[in-house]
């Protein structure tokens, strides 16, 4: 075609996602990035901090959240209090260790908002200090203090690398970059050559601080492959001069304090074993224990019968490495076992080959237990380390997952390579738009340019999106609190944003998809931690269209953040809207809480803080239709509904909502909405609530017949199109009579609490279905908005139970309206 072409595009995550129906591997998959993201303060530490009213007193408090240099403290005697919760930025906020106090004669002292709370001030500290855990000293003075740890590994710092090839030797390497903590690092000696550079993430087990060698017992030689390129001496006068240097680029010792930490093995020499060549991970080959080292390194090799051979393929390895297994493990798991160079033939027998060899198999108790909890599934995406070159991060695509390994598609690589043999535990794979958030080249796949219009709904608003905000330099103030509005120096900045799955969910969002949601998002940059969050919600709802509409920015809002386009799909039709997140972690909580109360959920459905046992606002007493005096839009849509009264269902049975046909794909503008507005929605809505136009007007249209109007005059027959998210209820001129007798209710449906729906079911041939109604929360108001279409989608039941139930919820309308609505 003329305006087909290949070319490399801008890459865009998320269109790149929509574009191949693919999902993006879970963050907490990737532990090795939530390591290197820990400040080295953790929520529930313990420091001394000056007080705000009077800065020459202190008070104990404790650390809530982190988030880069800053923390978020709550002076103890608050409680569970947050209103006095504050920010503080390690760098200019007058923040000690406990016990500070007392060794330079300060004066500890409770501040004036719990003054009352707090009777015998020293049998409070001995109270709240018992087994407590101080912040480290060492992160709050001095030159390391507000650093995050992986910063402390800046270019021209030196460690020690361990020679995985041939020797347990190690040699001093030259940080070059650091990426995220992902090391470009270079052999002592070699300043003017990146031809041997290694690229390893900074806590990889054979990366040590300065000084390992000599604790272990470990030469300090440059590895085989530059050791010819410089004289004996050459290497002894580098070395000398390192040890001289060594204080001045030295990395601290307890940054290293999160590696694996190495097991005893119990392998012999001589053993056979299945392996995959860490240089080339494409296939998995019989391997020999060829010596063992001591009770922690072993050196195997790849297996090659051929007499000519030159090279053998040999690596350390400790009890944890990836990529070896017990002989058969690729029979069980149904993989191909590629036989040794030079075997006869492609049959290979492993009982005929240890015989052949005179050999014995490594016993099954010589490798860890396997783990399978680890969130990966095929066709996911994620960002992977080419192995053939080790400075590209590739596009890959999950092909395979046995156990706790992953078989990966390289995209947009320079050389076209087989699927890549990965531990989930690999530190060469990164969450979907690591190397965005780190500045770093990500190979974008590359794409045939096709003349093609791609037709999508689409809800957005006209409004500009921001460029991104202002970064200042530093923090005046020493002390801000949460509400404030502060610019975080650094690249992450979210903490962890938990979801609290027993909290209540809300008319808009499923129970049952909220429970199996991950317990945790983050930490990370905010507005990619935040956006992650939302989609997970928006997938979660009942109608994702419609939880992403209130999720939308209204045009004449203001704004305040960082706009992002969120995307929703429903019933194969595509939305998108412009939806606001902020950018700073200050803001963070706040934005939680208040898009909790948007979508009419617990304030503590999603946030920063876990719910552990009962929430504090005590959302368990709630039920599908108790929301909105809690957490209901009551300001800008119910004006008229008195307590206990329902005053605007008899507003939409006289003014139903006026409706009009649409072509399928469209543009939706979201409509303003005024104070005045009257909301013809009861509380109870399963899907939502509003009397906006509706975003999904396509649907099957259902027929109803229509009663007698006020003045007895006949009318014609119409035809209302219902959607299942149309939270108006039908009116007596919208059911559909097909009910074969009378049915007489003793009390108002309307009235009706959950107990009472299930009892009602359980009286009819639909008893089965009682159960969903009971999980779901449904009650007498919600009962009567259910429609056809709401049931198939929202109980996930066939058209035959739908109808049959469907029947029964008639016969209730029908029997409300004759008995109760006048």
């Amino acid at each position: 075609d003329a305006g087909s072409g290949v070319e490399e595009m801008e890459f865009n995550w998320d269109e790149y996602l929509e574009d191949t129906g693919a999902t993006a591997a879970p963050h907490g998959s990737f532990k090795h990035v939530d390591t290197s993201l820990q400040n080295g303060f953790a929520p529930g530490m313990k420091l001394e901090v000056a007080v705000k009213s009077d800065q020459n007193t202190y008070w104990v408090a404790t650390i809530i959240t982190t988030c880069g240099q800053l923390l978020l403290l709550r002076y103890d005697g608050y409680g569970e209090d947050r209103k006095a919760d504050f920010w503080c930025d390690i760098m200019t906020a007058d923040l000690h260790p406990i016990g500070w106090c007392e060794q330079n004669k300060k004066i500890l002292k409770v501040p004036e908002g719990i003054k009352e709370k707090i009777a015998d001030q020293e049998q409070f500290l001995q109270q709240v200090l018992k087994g407590a855990c101080s912040a480290p000293a060492n992160l709050l003075e001095g030159l390391h203090r507000g650093k995050n740890p992986l910063d402390l590994i800046a270019p021209g710092s030196r460690l020690e690398l361990q020679n995985f090839q041939d020797s347990l030797e190690a040699w001093i390497v030259n940080v070059v970059e650091n990426v995220g903590g992902r090391l470009q690092l270079r052999y002592e000696g070699l300043e003017d050559s990146d031809k041997f550079d290694q690229w390893i993430f900074y806590l990889d087990p054979f990366l040590h601080q300065v000084g390992w060698a000599a604790q272990q017992g470990y030469d300090l030689k440059p590895p085989l492959a530059i050791r010819s390129l410089k004289s004996e001496a050459d290497w002894q006068e580098i070395l000398k001069k390192v040890k001289e240097e060594e204080e001045e680029s030295s990395v601290p010792t307890d940054l290293f304090k999160d590696k694996p930490v190495i097991g005893v093995h119990s392998f012999s020499e001589g053993m056979k074993l299945e392996a995959v060549d860490p240089l080339a991970p494409f296939v998995i080959s019989p391997a020999t224990v060829i010596r063992v080292y001591d009770d922690k390194y072993f050196m195997i090799e790849i297996d090659d019968l051929r007499p000519e051979r030159t090279t053998s393929q040999s690596y350390i390895c400790h009890v944890n490495s990836a990529g070896i297994f017990p002989v058969q493990w690729s029979l069980k798991n149904g993989l191909h076992l590629s036989p040794p160079l030079g075997y006869p033939g492609q049959d290979f027998d492993w009982a005929d080959y240890l015989k052949q060899c005179g050999a014995e198999a490594a016993p099954q108790s010589c490798f860890p237990m396997i783990t399978s909890d680890h969130g990966f599934k095929e066709n996911m995406k994620l960002e992977a380390v080419n192995p053939v070159d080790p400075e590209e991060v590739c596009i890959a695509t999950v092909t395979k997952v046995k156990g706790s390994y992953l078989w990966l598609q390289l995209e947009g690589s320079k050389k076209p390579i087989p699927d890549c043999i990965v531990s989930v535990e690999s530190m060469n794979i990164f969450p979907v738009g690591w190397c965005e958030t780190n500045g770093y080249q990500l190979r974008p796949p590359r794409k045939a340019i096709v003349n093609k219009q791609k037709k999508i709904a689409v809800v957005q608003p006209e409004k500009q999106i921001l460029s991104s905000r202002t970064v200042h330099d530093g923090l005046k103030n020493q002390e801000l609190n949460s509400s404030d509005s502060v610019v975080i120096n650094g690249k992450y900045c979210c903490p962890k944003i938990y979801f609290n799955h027993r909290c209540f969910s809300g008319p808009y969002l499923n129970k049952g998809r909220i429970a199996e949601l991950p317990q945790s998002v983050g930490p990370g940059n905010c507005v990619l931690v935040l956006k992650e969050v939302l989609t997970l919600l928006i997938n979660a709802a009942y109608k994702p269209s419609r939880v992403l509409r209130e999720l939308q920015l209204d045009e004449e809002a203001a704004w305040h953040g960082h706009g992002e386009t969120l995307k929703a799909k429903y019933k194969g039709k595509s939305y998108r809207a412009t939806v606001e997140v902020v950018r700073t972690a200050d803001r963070v909580a706040d934005f939680c809480r208040k898009t909790c109360i948007k979508l009419e959920c617990c304030p503590n459905l999603f946030g920063p803080q876990m719910v552990l046992d009962k929430c504090s606002e005590n959302c368990s007493v709630l039920t599908k239709t108790k929301y909105t005096h809690y957490y209901g839009k009551r300001k800008n849509k119910r004006i008229g509904r008195p307590p206990g009264g329902h005053s605007n269902l008899e507003v939409a049975m006289k003014k139903p909502n006026k409706r009009r046909k649409r072509r399928k794909h469209f543009f939706v503008h979201k409509k303003k909405r005024p104070s005045t507005s009257v909301d013809n929605t009861p509380a109870g809505s399963p899907q939502g609530s509003g009397a906006e136009e509706e975003d999904d007007q396509d649907e099957s249209e259902l027929s109803h017949s229509l009663a007698q109007d006020r003045d007895k005059r006949k009318r014609k027959l119409r035809t209302f199109s219902f959607s299942d998210d149309e939270n108006k209820p039908p009116s007596p001129k919208e059911i559909k009579i097909e009910v074969a007798e009378k049915l007489q209710l003793d009390s108002n449906p309307l009235e009706w609490s959950v107990s009472d729906v299930v009892r009602f079911l359980k009286s009819t041939d639909c008893a089965p279905l009682a159960r969903i109604f009971l999980d779901q929360e449904i009650d007498g108001q919600a009962l009567l908005l259910l429609t056809l279409p709401t049931v198939q989608e929202c109980m996930d039941l066939k058209l035959g139970p739908a109808i049959k139930l469907c029947h029964h919820i008639e016969r209730v309308k029908l029997a409300f309206y004759q008995q109760f609505a006048n």
